[in-house]
Order: C-alpha cells, then sequence, then structure tokens
C-alpha cells in the first residue's frame, strides 16, 4: 500500500528556528537556547515540535541554532539521531555561518536566506515546512501540506484564535471567506477581532508551509529591491500579501484530542510553571499519554523511580506528582511537583507545587515551595526555599507571582 502523502513528504525539507535567547526565560536560558529547557519532567521544549515532525512522517529536518547552541546540540545528537541517510533522512544542527555580509542570524527569514543553499533543487525540495522549537503542541504537519497543496498557495500559515487580550504578542491574520489573507499586522497594540467572534483574534503561529521556489525567490526579490527581509512576520509576510501572492490560513487542527485547541509559547517563567503545573493535573490539558502521539525524548539508563522508608514519621510518598526514572524519594513527601530524573529526596524534606530537574539533592528536613530549581543543584540539610519572600529575592530570581527560580549548577549556603 503506497501512502496518499509520500511524494510530498520525500519533497519536504523541514527547517526548524531554534536559536530563541529566551531572556524572559531566564535563568533557565542562562546556559541553554530557550528550546533546550527542560519542560514535563524528561522532555526538552523542542522535543515536542520534533516528535510532531516524526509522528507527520517528517524526516528531513535542520535546526537552525545560534543562541548557547551546545546544550541542544548535545540533546540532538543523543536523542533524535534516529534517521537513515540511505533512505534520505537526516537531522542536521545549522549554525549560524556569517555567509552574507559577515552577519550573524539577523531575523527568522534572514537565518532561512543565510540556508537557500539548502533548499535548492539538487536537494529535491518543493516544499519546506518552517517551524519554532520553542512551542508545546500536537500537529500533523502532513495534513498542513496537503492542504497547501489543494489550494495551491506560495504560502500557508497555521493560524489560532487567540483572546483578544492575549493577541498582542502576535502577528494576526485577517482572511476572506475562503482563507486567502488579506491583510496581516505584526504584534498590534490594538489586535481587531475576528468578525462573527468577538473578543478572539485570529493569530499566526509561526508555522509556515512555502513552495520552495516561492520563499528563495521572495527573499531574494527583497534584498534586490534593498527592502528589509529580516524577519518573516514584520517583513516577508507583508511583502507577500502586499504583493498579491497566494498566501492562505490553516486553521490550526489539534492532535491533542481535547475540546480546547493548545499551543502554547512558553514565554516566561510565569507561564513556564503554569503549564508544568497543567501536566500533573487530574484532567491536563496537554495530554502526554496518548500512546497514539507519543512525545520522544532522550532516556537515560536510570533504574525505575522509587519510594523508601516507612518507619513513623519517616515516610517516602509522592502525591499527585510526575517522577521520572533514577530517581529516590527516601524518607521525604512530594506533593503536586514535577521531578526530574536521577533525584534523590531526603529523610524529612517536603517539596510541594514546584519542579525539581535532573541531578538534583534535597537535604534531610530541607522545605520547597513553588519553586523551580535547575540541573545539578545541591540543596543542604534544613534549607528553606519559597516560605520567605524576602529572603528568597536576595539570593534567587522571583517572579511577580512568588516563584522562586534556582538557576542550574547553584551552589546554595
Amino acid at each position: 500500500m503506497v501512502f496518499p502523502g509520500s511524494s510530498i513528504l520525500r519533497d519536504t525539507v523541514t527547517m526548524i528556528l531554534a536559536g530563541g535567547q529566551g531572556e524572559r526565560l531566564y535563568p533557565l536560558t542562562a546556559h541553554r537556547s530557550k528550546p533546550a529547557v527542560p519542560f514535563g519532567g524528561k522532555y526538552r521544549i523542542i522535543d515536542y515540535t520534533l516528535s510532531n515532525c516524526l509522528n507527520s512522517g517528517l524526516r528531513r529536518i535542520y535546526v537552525l541554532v545560534q543562541y548557547k547552541s551546545d546544550s541542544l546540540n548535545q540533546h540532538i545528537f543523543e536523542a533524535w539521531s534516529i534517521f537513515n541517510p540511505e533512505l534520505g533522512e537526516f537531522i542536521f544542527s545549522v549554525p549560524p555561518q556569517r555567509k552574507m555580509n559577515n552577519d550573524w542570524y539577523l531575523g527568522t527569514a534572514n537565518a532561512i536566506h543565510q540556508n537557500l543553499n539548502l533548499i535548492s533543487n539538487e536537494k529535491k525540495c518543493q516544499w519546506v515546512l518552517l517551524l519554532s522549537g520553542d512551542h508545546i503542541y500536537k500537529m500533523d504537519y502532513l495534513k498542513m501540506l496537503q492542504y497547501h497543496n489543494d489550494v495551491k498557495a506560495d504560502l500557508t500559515m497555521a493560524c489560532i484564535d487567540v483572546p483578544v487580550d492575549e493577541a498582542s504578542r502576535f502577528g494576526i491574520v485577517s482572511c476572506d471567506d475562503n482563507f486567502r489573507v488579506k491583510d496581516f499586522i505584526e504584534k498590534p497594540d490594538n489586535p481587531p477581532e475576528i468578525p462573527g467572534r468577538p473578543g478572539f483574534s485570529f493569530v499566526n503561529m509561526a508555522i509556515y508551509v512555502f513552495n520552495a521556489s516561492a520563499l528563495t525567490n521572495v527573499l531574494l526579490e527583497m534584498q534586490s529591491k534593498k527592502i528589509p527581509n529580516h524577519d518573516f512576520g514584520n517583513d516577508v509576510i507583508p511583502y507577500m500579501v502586499k504583493n498579491n501572492m497566494n498566501v492562505m490560513a490553516y486553521q490550526f487542527y489539534d492532535e491533542n484530542k481535547k475540546n480546547k485547541p493548545y499551543w502554547k509559547d512558553i514565554g516566561t517563567i510565569d507561564s513556564y510553571y503554569e503549564a508544568s503545573m497543567d501536566l500533573i493535573s487530574i484532567n491536563p490539558e496537554f495530554n502526554m499519554y496518548d500512546l497514539s502521539w507519543p512525545i520522544r525524548t532522550y532516556q537515560h539508563q536510570f533504574p525505575p523511580a522509587k519510594t523508601v522508608s516507612h518507619e513513623g514519621e519517616r515516610i517516602g510518598r509522592t502525591l499527585n506528582s510526575l517522577i521520572c526514572d533514577g530517581t529516590i524519594v527516601s524518607g521525604g513527601l512530594v506533593e503536586r511537583s514535577i521531578i526530574g530524573a536521577n533525584v534523590r529526596v531526603n529523610s524529612y524534606s517536603y517539596i510541594t507545587d514546584s519542579i525539581i530537574a535532573n541531578n538534583c539533592n534535597i537535604g534531610r528536613k530541607a522545605r520547597i515551595r513553588r519553586a523551580i530549581i535547575d540541573k545539578n543543584v545541591t540543596v543542604p540539610e534544613g534549607y528553606e526555599i519559597g516560605f520567605d519572600p524576602t529572603e528568597d529575592k536576595k539570593k534567587f530570581t522571583v517572579t511577580e507571582s512568588g516563584i522562586v527560580v534556582i538557576p542550574k549548577n547553584c551552589e546554595l549556603k
């Protein structure tokens, strides 16, 4: 049986923009780019986009990296070197090489412009799927590619309805009845509402399908006319719409199988914390347990998690929490928290409403509340985090909502 989308998949190159600095996620991005930030206990943020690619049948992938990319490059090598070059499959990290005017990547479109050689004709590329490496969602990209083909578009952009009070962070799309884009405004102060649906705006998800020839021609044409072409939202999309190219909107279809479509751009510590805490709810908005749409990552060779000790008040307990492999809860209490791999929670300690990353050691009688502790941190015996805001602010990053953030490799005294 021949898979009906196989020719589309064979002739599509996927390019993932993964150089995001993630300044508002600092200090989680002090040592890594935003797509490499841990999320959901055992995963990195980029794993969700890459899993979408794998589940959609896309196996020709370039990951464009830039900011502090060591951690991300290592993760891609360890977790995603699963493709067979003999079958035309690959995943490559592509750093900026200062190919144009001795510049680094100057924006989303400029990153593609500097790597047009990767989508040249000899690469057998008819379509280019452009993705962001720092969003959490489930999507079958093949459905969007087939739609793009059916409507004979030059560019198809995935769009989603967003409450108007949140829409100023995104590009706003206006369409006719056939979903042809008639206007595009990048991050307006007063986003226009969807006609007939007050309170919502139709926003750009930064998921694009281009005809490879159209993408190449537009970038080169704008360059020849000395028109700024560094960014898709600010420059390229408005140019294409203004010049009556066939730009189409694609209504996001969620593979998450929930009543409300799920798509998160985790841009701040508070939004990161909120999205993480949703994962441990009884009926989370984002379902990681759907075996028909698996999320892939690097699997550490650790033994199963366990709880030990049941002697008087010294009881190892985990309640309403996600606990990753290799973790031992020895006589401590963990509730409503996400605990990464190879963590030690020692006797009489208490962790609640917190995120603890890999390789942390929580000392005896330590108390932790509403905190994010990055990798490789040892919390000393009797130490308290999240109970005294004044003291916490002297030593750590504390958000407006009171989330305490302790960076990777931090030495607590």
